[in-house]
C-alpha cells in the first residue's frame, strides 16, 4: 500500500489504475452494466423534473447578478484533495478519479480555489488590495458518504457562494460579507414565489465562535440590521450549535424555512474560513463560503 500511496509518482499510479479499469471494463457485460446502473447509488438519475430545475437555476443566476455575485460553471472534477487538503473533510467521503482528480463534493471548496485565484492577480498589482472577490455556481455535487432517511441521495443541486478579501479590521469584513450573504440567500427564498414556490416561515441563526468576542457586533451589524429589513423572518442566535465547530471560524450561520405543511428544512448553511489564508500564503485573507440546497427546495417548497 505505501508503494502505491507514496513510491509512485502522481503520473505512474495514473497509468497504473488506468490499465487496471481499462482491464475491468473489458470485462463487462451488457447485462451487468444495466444491473450496476439500477444497483448503484452514484448512477441512479435525480427525480427532479430538469426543467424545473433548469428553470430555477436560470432565475437564481440573474438574481445572483444583481447582488454582484459572478456565476461560475465548474468543472465536473477538482485537483486531489480539494476536499481535505484545506477542509476537515475526509478523502474517503469524496470519489477519487484515476487521473489524481476528485469528483466535486462541495462546490464552496472549489470556489474557494478560484477565489484565491482572483485574489492573487489583484494582490500582484496592490499588495493591500482589499476589493471583494464573489463568486456564486449552481453545480451537481457527489457525496461518497451514505445518507440515512428516505430522498437522501448521493448526488444533488447546490447553489454555492464565496466573498474572498482582506481583513479591514474591527471584523467589519465579517459582519459586511455576513449580512449581504445572508441578505442575498433571503432575497433568493423570497423571490422563487414568482415560480410557484411556497415558503410559510424562515428563520436565521447564527452562531458566534469566538466564545462571545464578537456577540454584539454580529447583534448590532448583522442580526438587528437584516431583521430590520426582513421584519417577517427570524433572526436569533444559535449558541447551541455543534455542527460546523472546527469547520468553520469566527461565525457560521444557519437558513431554516418552513413548508405550508407545518415541516422544517434546513435550506442553507454557511461560515467564515481560512482557506484563503492557507493557498495564498497571506494572513490576512478572508473568506465566508455558504450553500443552498435546490434540490430540497425543489422537492419540498413547490
Amino acid at each position: 500500500m505505501s508503494a502505491l500511496a507514496e513510491r509512485l509518482s502522481p503520473a505512474d499510479l495514473q497509468t497504473l489504475l488506468l490499465e487496471v479499469y481499462r482491464r475491468r471494463a473489458a470485462a463487462v457485460t451488457p447485462s451487468g452494466l444495466l444491473r450496476a446502473y439500477e444497483r448503484n447509488r452514484f448512477t441512479r438519475p435525480s427525480a427532479l423534473d430538469p426543467g424545473e430545475l433548469a428553470r430555477l437555476t436560470a432565475f437564481m443566476y440573474g438574481r445572483l447578478a444583481r447582488h454582484g455575485f459572478a456565476g461560475v460553471e465548474l468543472s465536473p472534477v477538482c485537483p486531489l484533495g480539494t476536499s481535505s487538503a484545506v477542509a476537515t473533510v475526509a478523502q474517503d467521503k469524496v470519489v477519487t478519479t484515476v487521473r489524481n482528480t476528485e469528483v466535486v463534493s462541495d462546490a464552496t471548496n472549489v470556489l474557494a480555489l478560484e477565489c484565491a485565484v482572483r485574489r492573487r492577480e489583484l494582490l500582484r498589482d496592490d499588495p493591500r488590495a482589499r476589493r471583494r472577490v464573489r463568486l456564486a455556481s449552481i453545480h451537481r455535487v457527489v457525496r461518497a458518504q451514505k445518507f440515512a432517511g428516505p430522498g437522501m441521495s448521493a448526488h444533488f443541486a447546490l447553489l454555492a457562494l464565496a466573498t474572498a478579501g482582506r481583513d479591514e479590521g474591527s471584523f467589519s469584513f465579517e459582519t459586511g460579507t455576513l449580512a449581504e450573504q445572508i441578505r442575498v440567500h433571503l432575497d433568493l427564498l423570497e423571490s422563487v414565489g414568482e415560480l410557484g414556490y411556497r415558503i410559510a416561515a424562515i428563520r436565521v441563526l447564527v452562531t458566534d465562535l469566538t466564545g462571545g468576542r464578537h456577540r454584539e457586533v454580529l447583534r448590532e451589524q448583522v442580526l438587528d440590521r437584516l431583521a430590520s429589513a426582513h421584519p417577517r423572518i427570524g433572526f436569533a442566535f444559535d449558541d447551541g450549535r455543534e455542527s460546523g465547530r472546527g469547520y468553520y471560524r469566527g461565525a457560521c450561520f444557519e437558513i431554516r424555512a418552513v413548508t405550508p405543511e407545518g415541516d422544517e428544512f434546513n435550506l442553507g448553511d454557511g461560515g467564515f474560513t481560512g482557506w484563503s489564508a492557507e493557498l495564498l500564503g497571506n494572513a490576512k485573507e478572508r473568506l465566508l463560503i455558504s450553500g443552498l440546497g435546490l434540490e430540497r427546495l425543489c422537492e419540498r417548497f413547490r
